[in-house]
């Protein structure tokens, strides 16, 4: 079974934290590249052992990223 899932990669230090906001999943890395793979291997891990009321209850189906703009102060 194929997914489409998000992947939200930020800097943090001195590497990268990649999300995975469907499933509240996430993993590390040194680089953009390394953080994103790092966190396929963890959701395919997830995938590969979590049980499928688990899956259920983890996913979000509906997820939307997007940017605002605020006014502070």
């Amino acid at each position: 079974m194929k997914h489409h899932l998000t992947a939200i990669i930020e800097r943090e230090d001195d590497g990268y934290v990649a999300l995975c906001p469907e499933l509240d999943i996430a993993s590390q890395g040194q680089s953009i590249e390394e953080a994103r793979s790092n966190l396929r291997e963890a959701l395919e891990l997830f995938f590969a052992t979590a049980s499928s009321e688990e899956i259920h209850q983890r996913l979000h189906e509906e997820v939307y990223v997007t940017r605002m703009e605020i006014v502070v102060g």
